[in-house]
């Protein structure tokens, strides 16, 4: 079962080409928080817990880190 989870983990991190940071970071939280979860919880019910958590904190900060960018970039335009 681990090996299984960390391959798609390998293969959904190395596959996926996100246009936004929002999207690489929801998809990098839900890896990561999957992988977190089966370690605590040993199950697949915190396995699915962690990925969902791991998802929302992930896209959460990468929407932050879209916005800055799109505020350099305004910035950069009005000078």
């Amino acid at each position: 079962m681990k090996k299984l989870l960390i391959l798609t983990t390998a293969v959904m991190l190395l596959g996926t080409g996100c246009v936004t940071k929002t999207g690489t970071g929801a998809v990098t939280g839900g890896a990561l928080g999957a992988l977190a979860g089966q370690a605590i919880g040993k199950d697949t019910k915190g396995t699915l817990i962690g990925a969902g958590v791991g998802a929302v904190l992930g896209g959460a900060l990468g929407n932050q880190a879209d916005a800055q960018d799109k505020g350099k970039k305004k910035n950069k335009k009005n000078k």
